[in-house]
Parts: C-alpha cells; sequence; structure tokens
C-alpha cells in the first residue's frame, strides 16, 4: 500500500495498493522507498499478494513468450521447472497462443500441477531423459524453443533438444551458471543462444504498463491462473529459501511482512 508520495509523482495517491517491479531493493522490508517510474498501481479484483505474485515471474514470462521468442500455433516449445511460480504463468500464456508445450518437474505431484495449467506433455526428469522423450515425441525434429530457467545442469541437454535454427533461451541459473562456451557449438543445426533481461523489456514506463495490463486482465477474466503455492512470514525467509532448494516448492513463495 502507497504510504508516502513525492513531489511530482503522478497517478498516485496514498493508499493506493500498488506493486513494485523488478530493480527495486528492499524485497525483504516492511516498507521499500521505490521509483514510481517502476510502481505499478492494482486494479480493482488484484490483491497485494496477487499483484506481488504476478510482477516478477509474471513479466518474465509475458516478454519470453512475446518479445524474445514470440508464440504462435504451430511452435513447440520446452519450459523447464513447469511447476515453478513462472514456468505456471509461461505454460499458461505459451497454450493462449497456440503453442504445443513440453515441459519438466521432478514429482509425480508437479507433473499434475503441469497437466492442470495446460501443459501438453510432462516429463518427469528424474526418472525420465528429456532430450529423448522430446526427440521421440517430435519424430527427432525437436523444439523450436527451450526456455530454460536452470542453467548448468540442463544447458547441454536444451541444446541437443532443439530444432534446426532453433532458439535457446536461458533467463535464470537455479541449477548453476553455464561454464564459457564456445560458438562452435552453435554450428550444427545453426541454433540461437540469448540470455534476455527483463530490463530491458521493461525499461520504459509504456511497454512496463503494457505488460502488467494485460496480465492484470487476464487473471480478472479469470484466463490466467495465478498459483500461490507458499506463504512465509518475513522471520521465516530462512526457511523459504531451504524449501525452494530442496525442491518442496510448487508455485509463487510469498514472503508475508
Amino acid at each position: 500500500r502507497v504510504v508516502g508520495v513525492g513531489e511530482g509523482v503522478e497517478g498516485f495517491r496514498e493508499g493506493d495498493m500498488a506493486a513494485v517491479t523488478w530493480g527495486t531493493l528492499g524485497g525483504y522490508a516492511e516498507r521499500v522507498a521505490a521509483p514510481w517510474e517502476r510502481v505499478v498501481k492494482l486494479p480493482e479484483g488484484i490483491d497485494a499478494k496477487l499483484g506481488a505474485s504476478i510482477m516478477l515471474q509474471g513479466l518474465t514470462a509475458h516478454y519470453l513468450a512475446d518479445t524474445t521468442y514470440p508464440l504462435k500455433k504451430g511452435v513447440r516449445c520446452l519450459i523447464h521447472a513447469g511447476a515453478g511460480g513462472m514456468g505456471l504463468i509461461l505454460i499458461q500464456i505459451a497454450k493462449r497462443r497456440g503453442a504445443y508445450v513440453f515441459t519438466t518437474v521432478s514429482t509425480e505431484e508437479k507433473a499434475r500441477v503441469a497437466l492442470e495449467a495446460g501443459a501438453d506433455k510432462v516429463i518427469i526428469y528424474t526418472r525420465e531423459d528429456f532430450e529423448k522423450e522430446i526427440k521421440k515425441a517430435t519424430g527427432g525434429e525437436g523444439v523450436h524453443v527451450v526456455y530454460d530457467g536452470v542453467g548448468k545442469t540442463t544447458f547441454d541437454q536444451s541444446l541437443r533438444s532443439l530444432g534446426v535454427r532453433g532458439y535457446l533461451v536461458l533467463h535464470s541459473r537455479t541449477g548453476g551458471s553455464v561454464p564459457p562456451i564456445s560458438p562452435w557449438i552453435l554450428v550444427n543445426g545453426s541454433k540461437f543462444l540469448t540470455w534476455p533481461s527483463l530490463w530491458d523489456h521493461i525499461a520504459d514506463r509504456k511497454t512496463l504498463l503494457k505488460r502488467t495490463g494485460e496480465l492484470f486482465e487476464w487473471v480478472k477474466r479469470g484466463e490466467l491462473k495465478i498459483r500461490i503455492g507458499h506463504e512465509y512470514r518475513l522471520s521465516e525467509a530462512a526457511e523459504a529459501h531451504r524449501a525452494m532448494e530442496g525442491r518442496r516448492t510448487m508455485g509463487k513463495v510469498l514472503l508475508i511482512p
């Protein structure tokens, strides 16, 4: 909730419900001073918990599917960590755009959640080789794009899961940083490799409001479901991190002041 408005700030009043975008320090604080250009007013029907759940992961999913590799009917994509907060949103956006969605998860329960979000084929990577499963399902052609937020432990197989002129999109590194590579590895299949950042996709306020506006509207219309899987008190932040590191979470993890 907005508790202070500086000079020259337009569109905000004391008491407005608002959410802060990526790039503002203070996520572990009860209050934070934020540049108004990075603050988005929450519309009627979107409460603080939903707003917090949509911003970082929703915006990331939006630009990945909308700009980095625009998804459409006929495109095959692989989304790693499909039962995570961002993964579940990206699956739904990909299906809105008509793509065929492969996703990877670690357990049967997470597979069920990913299927409920709309995934076409869920691969449980703890017992299946996702590269082999994708090649088998696509007749050896592979996918057009891989959205990989894991990094080191999935990079090689993600690259080999791509078809000719496929895109490997790195957006995080929860499994560790990818070691230095030679561009030569992209020659086989004329593949593309990119690591886009959220900031470059919401650098101007007009684009930020366009992306958040679409996300909010989809949620209000019931066309995008946000799963808040876990809530912790701010004093329990260490336990929240342990749960995430132990892969015991699904959906969005919230810290409540």
